[in-house]
């Protein structure tokens, strides 16, 4: 992958002419020069895409860890820590998958499509929005789809909100 990268920079950077003539001599309107051109350029977006999913989730497991040691140590106590500790480290595991995901789509977009890989996509976005639906039920405790309900439970009603009783409002 590195390789390609490096050879994709090496030729456009090489010489003005090349990028006119396309990467391989050949003349500038053929398609396979673009569609290659294109399949490399996607493939380096979908690694870019990749790494920084992969970077995500190792640096908030990090920096979440290093939440939880400091919070469990000086201020909230062990048992709240490791609850927030559980939640941060997830929503960076869920962020982290995303991007996966779209690398995962985008990766596929570059190879030519065929049912195989089509197929192998498919299974890997299963597994991957399986592990975010669990996430997220560990870290909000119910399903995603139940969180207007809860929102609206835990929202002090508008009467009381706005200082009203019911004795102040007869005449």
């Amino acid at each position: 992958m590195l390789r390609t990268l490096l050879a994709a920079l090496t030729s456009l950077a090489g010489s003005s002419g090349a990028w006119a003539a396309g990467l391989d001599g050949r003349s500038s309107g053929d398609p396979t020069t673009w569609r290659e051109t294109i399949d490399l350029v996607l493939e380096m977006v979908a690694t870019g895409i990749e790494v920084t999913g992969v970077a995500i989730i190792v640096i908030a497991a990090v920096v979440s860890t290093a939440l939880f040691v400091s919070a469990g140590i000086s201020s909230i106590g062990w048992p709240q820590a490791f609850r927030t500790y559980r939640a941060n480290l997830g929503r960076g595991i869920l962020l982290g998958l995303e991007l996966l995901v779209a690398a995962d789509i985008i990766g596929t977009v570059a190879v030519t499509p065929s049912f195989e890989n089509l197929a192998i996509l498919g299974l890997i976005v299963l597994i991957r929005t399986f592990l975010s639906f669990s996430l997220e039920v560990e870290i909000e405790g119910r399903w995603p789809w139940q969180r207007a309900e809860a929102e609206r439970i835990l929202a002090p009603a508008p009467d009381r909100a706005a200082g009203s009783s019911l004795k102040n409002d007869r005449i």
